[in-house]
């Protein structure tokens, strides 16, 4: 067993929403570099958004290291998915190989990477853990729309989509400007709760950001129905 001297260290590597460019060139150095490279398992046998999007900057001679992480709520199945991620990621780390785990968007913004990190840190107090920052999505899909996210004094809000109406009529009163990340489930909720504050025309949703299919859609008071993929967010220019 190595000393934590020489043990491998766990990067959290943010490959940012899609486009491939949008890695930082720390983060791309250190994924060149790693011989590990892990990253979130895609379902029904398809790559995962961040595999796709590391791909073409793998090289042969890397371990490539999928992990399994459920989408659901159950904080059970997710703590027995987490648990098994750091198992597999820990014998590399012990051996003093590094590994990078690719995460969509930054890892510190709602990122699985956080509860890898979390886990392993815990299994293994000794563990050496470094994030590289990156593009998250916000500004990913400002920056598809040529607007700025904030200005001046603006007040900025980010929700996770599942959030009920009534936080978000509350941020809306605070918030200058507010994102409603993953809004697929509750669009439908949301676009009434617009269309009653008369904030229909400066509201946006962004659905697959800097990607070739990215659409946008703007002008939403004929839109109270939108079939969504789990990748969009919702942009409200409140005032």
């Amino acid at each position: 067993m190595s000393s934590p001297q020489t043990r491998g260290l766990l990067y959290g590597i943010s490959v940012g929403p899609g486009d491939p460019e949008l890695i930082t060139v720390k983060g791309l150095n250190i994924l060149r570099n790693s011989p590990v490279v892990a990253f979130p398992a895609g379902t029904a046998g398809k790559p995962g958004i961040a595999q796709g999007i590391i791909r073409s900057w793998l090289q042969a001679n890397q371990l490539q290291l999928p992990l399994e992480f459920p989408y659901v709520q159950d904080e059970v199945i997710l703590q027995t998915a987490w648990d098994r991620a750091a198992a597999q990621v820990w014998p590399y780390l012990a051996q003093g190989m590094n590994v990078a785990f690719a995460c969509e968007g930054d890892v510190s913004f709602y990122s699985t990477f956080t509860y890898l990190a979390q886990t392993l840190r815990k299994l293994h107090p000794e563990a050496r853990v470094q994030a590289i920052p990156g593009v998250c999505s916000p500004l990913a899909a400002v920056a598809s729309l040529g607007l700025p996210l904030t200005v001046r004094d603006q007040r900025l809000a980010i929700l996770p989509g599942f959030y009920g109406l009534e936080a978000l009529e509350g941020t809306l009163d605070q918030a200058n400007v507010v994102v409603l990340m993953k809004v697929k489930s509750v669009y439908s909720q949301v676009w009434a709760l617009l269309q009653r504050r008369g904030l229909l025309d400066s509201a946006y949703v962004v659905e697959w950001a800097t990607l070739p299919h990215q659409v946008i859609y703007a002008g939403l008071g004929d839109r109270p129905q939108l079939d969504l993929s789990y990748f969009s967010l919702l942009v409200i220019f409140a005032t």
